[in-house]
């Protein structure tokens, strides 16, 4: 038994893996958590990007390299800590989770999906405070997602979302006061 399962043992974490990823036997649901993860893997984000620095000024052309220089670091943060950690994904361990997409690497924590969601929300939030509403609910949904289509275990999505938000506000505590201005 590996020190990933002792801790799911008597946690109620896969019960709630394995509940919220029957909501994905539902053919409609699949479908939409599909997209939001597959638009979760960066193109919602690159897009985001774009449009900020086109037609964001200064202010946007800021939030777009900070974006894509947290990007950097939070991609290769998530890599070390899977390779490190090397937590098989929930559908691997356990027959009755069901995986409704193909993984993009071979371990599960912390969810790389989740943890670019949250940082990115984070920091474009900080520049343009008016995204919030629908930057949060697709973040949300993004984090959901992970679970519903067998990839992640909840606490997989709970450490990249805490990670997502250090990496965050580290950020923002490092960038020039003027560019938020």
């Amino acid at each position: 038994m590996t020190t990933w399962q002792r801790l799911e043992i008597g946690s109620g974490e896969r019960r709630l893996c394995l509940a919220m990823n029957r909501w994905g036997a539902r053919r409609a649901l699949t479908r939409f958590f599909r997209v939001i993860s597959r638009l979760g893997d960066g193109v919602f984000w690159y897009a985001l990007m774009a449009l900020l620095a086109a037609f964001g000024g200064t202010r946007g052309l800021h939030a777009a390299i900070h974006m894509a220089a947290v990007g950097v670091i939070a991609a290769t943060l998530y890599r070390v800590l899977k390779r490190w950690t090397r937590r098989p994904r929930p559908f691997r361990s356990h027959a009755d989770i069901t995986p409704y997409v193909a993984p993009l690497d071979e371990f599960s924590f912390p969810s790389g999906h989740t943890l670019h969601a949250v940082s990115f929300t984070l920091i474009a939030l900080a520049y343009f405070p008016l995204l919030a509403p629908p930057l949060i609910a697709f973040t949300v949904l993004v984090a959901m997602s992970r679970v519903v289509l067998g990839m992640h275990y909840p606490s997989d999505v709970l450490a990249a979302t805490l990670i997502g938000c250090a990496l965050a506000g580290s950020s923002l505590w490092l960038v020039p006061a003027s560019w938020l201005a």
